[in-house]
């Protein structure tokens, strides 16, 4: 047996809960992945591109073209500046663009703050560069940032703070005023941040996206992660970017290269080629919008209670109405006893907080809305 680097970590919820789902021919509301089909322009013109010879490997940055066309995003929506040659690099997925960050950030004893909930990839990847983790619980139910709780988890050891927004998995959004908040204290303390903003175009009823690149004091000090497979409904491609300051960028790229080097070449081309109609981002709110809408209308008079959603495509339920079993044992009774599979909030607390939640995915056809709904109203 070789020592392990992550000895409390197994197989995560979202792989579990989908073989749950599987074994018991459940419906799959719990990892998050759209059950309608990518856009057949998008896989035509992935089909020209191999057609076409794209098929060895990509420049290390990402294809020039495609980073242009991320600049010219940039600027449109957040009125920033990021140079595609220096400051934009296509990553294997927002995972891996985090993954790399944090590598490129942390060394032994660096203390890391990040907001639980939290995404689980985020704890065990500074644990693995021998960071240390300082968790800072949003409040519940509103989710929101308790700043004087940040300032006492603050320290000269602090070299990152962790965000995301939207947030997976509660569906809250940070606000002007939180990310004004956190400007004044990455300036103070001089630590860095990440900004997980991969639903940035999945946010709901008018609000705006606070992306850390808006804010000067942010935008020199943070790694922004994104990603295509969010926002193109096809998460299987695991095609994303980071961009970040040029100083910041060139130590991300020197790990980049020897993690994955490249990112999937033909795929570049066809997400470059279909990001020439703006439509295909600016349209995802009010679709995603209409699907939320649809899914929470047919689960009224439902028992589950349903928290407000802002963004993502991940809607959170209070089912203490009907059961006062833990989180993770009521998941695993709905999947095999109902028919239904949800993932349970605890597992993205450090302490397994259970407030008896519940994170349902909707990025679902409208079948398989109605027919979750329909199970949910008979729990």
């Amino acid at each position: 047996m070789i020592p392990s680097k992550l000895p409390h970590i197994g197989t995560t919820i979202f792989t579990k809960m989908s073989a749950l789902a599987r074994q018991h021919g459940a419906i799959n509301l719990s990892q998050g992945f759209p059950d309608f089909t990518v856009d057949t322009k998008l896989t035509a013109y992935l089909y020209e591109a191999t057609k076409q010879g794209h098929n060895q490997y990509a420049p290390m940055e990402g294809l020039l073209t495609l980073r242009e066309k991320i600049a010219q995003k940039y600027h449109a929506l957040y009125g920033v500046d990021y140079h595609p040659q220096s400051e934009i690099t296509i990553t294997a997925g927002a995972t891996q663009a985090i993954f790399t960050a944090i590598a490129t950030l942390i060394s032994k004893g660096d203390e890391v703050i990040m907001f639980t909930p939290a995404y689980d990839c985020y704890a065990p990847t500074v644990q693995l560069f021998g960071g240390v983790c300082k968790f800072v619980k949003l409040e519940h139910p509103n989710y929101s940032i308790n700043w004087k709780e940040v300032d006492a988890q603050l320290s000269d050891k602090t070299k990152l703070i962790i965000l995301n927004t939207p947030h997976n998995p509660t569906g809250s959004i940070l606000s002007d005023e939180d990310m004004s908040e956190l400007s004044k204290r990455v300036e103070k303390h001089t630590c860095f941040v990440i900004s997980d903003e991969v639903y940035e175009h999945i946010i709901f009823d008018g609000e705006k996206h606070a992306s850390a690149c808006k804010y000067p004091a942010l935008k020199e000090r943070t790694f922004i992660v994104a990603s295509f497979g969010k926002t193109l409904h096809a998460t299987g491609w695991k095609v994303g970017y980071c961009v970040a300051p040029e100083a910041l960028t060139k130590e991300f790229r020197k790990a980049h290269q020897f993690n994955v080097f490249c990112v999937n070449h033909p795929a570049q081309y066809a997400i470059d080629k279909y990001m020439e109609d703006e439509s295909t981002y600016l349209g995802l709110p009010s679709f995603y919008q209409q699907k939320r809408d649809y899914f929470l209308d047919l689960t009224k008079g439902s028992q589950l209670t349903f928290l407000p959603c802002k963004g993502t495509y991940f809607c959170v339920a209070d089912y203490s109405k009907i059961s006062a079993l833990g989180d993770v044992e009521f998941c695993e009774w709905m999947t095999k006893e109902k028919g239904l599979a949800a993932i349970p909030l605890s597992v993205f607390y450090d302490d397994a907080t259970d407030h008896k939640l519940i994170r349902l995915c909707f990025a679902k056809n409208e079948e398989t809305l109605e027919k979750a709904a329909q199970i949910i109203r008979q729990l």
